[in-house]
């Protein structure tokens, strides 16, 4: 039958119908962002196991510890900072085992709250006795000329107090382990001092280097021998005899003048040793 003159024309519309997966979604976003944490995470631990101490770290493992109270010592309070604030070191009063930052507690040092920086204080302690022996050679004519054997300087092994032969005024009777008096009142001198702090010393022995012409070179046995000889005046001085944590000879290794021959390269080395060594 034929259509109409005023019918209306028909549109076919064919849809092209692609196959795939379709949109996945956004768990890839999910998956990047927990491991970009983790990253974050692993260097984090990183930094804190290098920039932490031995106690610190202690504490941050009690801290995450489950069966470990974060706080052991109650302070009156349940937050972050155990019941202080953080202007409890002006207020409160500092007793026992309450002790804020300033003043810490045995635990509070365990878990790394200590504000003492040990390292600091011992730094301090070790400047203020190479201070004290300066202010030494200011007490009398006699004592200064008797100074005039002393250096001092500070090393990463702890304070170096050096005493060495003068042209007029050897510490030794000649190539002997012989003490003259000049050496015995110096050591005298640095016993004092030494009581101030509780360091560990190493006393070490140096002497001139000798002609090669020599048949047996006494160098080694000669510093070795100086050294010990030290040692007895030191413990006849009243040094406890614990804190000498070695006696060593050095020969003529290490001399401190350009001329290894040169009479101020016979010294002793009393050395204040850091305790972390």
């Amino acid at each position: 039958m034929a259509r109409p003159g005023n019918a209306a024309p028909v549109i076919i519309k064919r849809k092209k119908v692609v196959a795939g997966g379709g949109h996945h979604g956004g768990a890839w976003k999910v998956a990047y962002a927990d491991f970009v944490t983790a990253m974050m995470a692993f260097f984090l631990l990183m930094w804190l196991l290098n920039a932490t101490t031995e106690k610190q770290r202690k504490g941050i493992a009690d801290y995450f510890n489950p069966v470990v109270p974060v706080n052991r010592v109650s302070g009156g309070g349940d937050g972050a900072f155990g019941g202080e604030s953080l202007f409890s070191e002006e207020v409160l009063a500092q007793s026992g085992t309450g002790a804020s930052a300033m003043r810490p507690s045995d635990e509070r040092q365990a878990m790394g709250l200590s504000g003492e920086n040990e390292a600091a204080a011992e730094e301090r302690a070790l400047k203020a006795l190479d201070s004290a022996l300066r202010a030494v050679g200011g007490e009398s004519m006699t004592m200064e000329r008797l100074m005039r054997h002393v250096v001092t300087r500070l090393t990463d092994e702890g304070l170096v107090i050096e005493l060495f032969d003068l042209p007029d005024s050897p510490l030794f009777e000649g190539t002997t382990a012989t003490p003259r008096p000049v050496l015995e009142d110096l050591l005298r001198v640095v016993v004092d001092s030494f009581a101030m702090v509780g360091n560990q010393i190493a006393v070490q022995g140096f002497v001139q280097s000798y002609p090669i012409t020599l048949i047996e070179n006494p160098a080694w046995e000669l510093s070795a021998a100086r050294a010990q000889a030290s040692r007895e005046i030191l413990q006849r001085a009243g040094f406890t005899p614990e804190r000498i944590q070695r006696v060593t000879g050095f020969a003529d290794r290490k001399p401190v003048v350009a001329d290894p021959m040169a009479e101020r390269n016979n010294r002793l080395e009393l050395v204040l040793l850091r305790n972390r060594r």
